[in-house]
C-alpha cells in the first residue's frame, strides 16, 4: 500500500464561474497567503510588544538606541521605495540623538534608586499629598528630580504591565 499524499485534489475552474459568483477573479486572494499575512501580522504584534518590554527594562539613555536601531533596521529591509526611506531616517535620527544624551555615573544611579526606594514608602493618597504639600513651598528647580519619580511611582502603580489597557 502506498502513502496518500498531503495534497488535496485540486479543481480546476473557469475564470468564468469564478467571475459570476464572486466578481472579479483578480480580486480573489488564496487562503494561503492570508493564513501567511495573518501570522506576519501576529508575528509583528508580538515583536512589538516583546520589544516595549525591552525598552522598559532598558536605561533611560538606551531607549532612543534601541528604537533607533529597530527603525533604521526595518527601513533597510524596506529599501525598495519611499516607506524605507521615511522609517530610515527617524531611526537615524534616533541613533543621532542617543549620543547627544549625557550618560549618568553608577553614584548617579544609586542615588536615584535609593531615593526611588525611600519615596515608595510614602504608599498611602494621605501621604503622598502630604509630601506633594511639602514640596509645592520649594522651587521647581530644586525638587524636579522627586517629582519625577513620584510621578513615575503612582504611572507604575496603575499599570498592568500591558501596553494599551487602563483601569476602569
Amino acid at each position: 500500500m502506498r502513502l496518500r499524499s498531503h495534497r488535496r485534489n485540486l479543481v480546476a475552474r473557469s475564470r468564468t464561474n469564478l467571475a459570476d459568483r464572486h466578481g472579479d477573479p483578480s480580486l480573489m486572494r488564496p487562503v494561503r497567503i492570508r493564513r501567511i499575512r495573518r501570522s506576519l501580522h501576529t508575528g509583528a504584534l508580538i515583536t512589538v510588544i516583546g520589544l516595549m518590554r525591552l525598552a522598559r527594562g532598558a536605561r533611560h539613555r538606551w531607549r532612543p538606541l534601541l528604537a533607533g536601531t529597530v527603525l533604521t533596521v526595518v527601513g533597510v529591509m524596506l529599501h525598495g521605495g519611499v516607506w524605507g526611506l521615511l522609517i530610515t531616517l527617524p531611526g537615524l535620527w534616533f541613533l543621532v540623538c542617543t549620543l547627544l544624551i549625557p550618560a549618568s555615573s553608577a553614584t548617579d544611579r544609586k542615588r536615584r534608586a535609593e531615593l526611588e526606594r525611600e519615596l515608595a514608602a510614602y504608599s498611602t493618597p494621605a501621604q503622598r499629598c502630604d509630601l506633594e504639600a511639602t514640596l509645592d513651598r520649594y522651587p521647581d528647580e530644586v525638587t524636579y528630580e522627586l517629582r519625577a519619580i513620584l510621578t513615575n511611582l503612582a504611572m507604575a502603580a496603575h499599570s498592568s504591565g500591558i501596553p494599551g489597557t487602563r483601569r476602569c
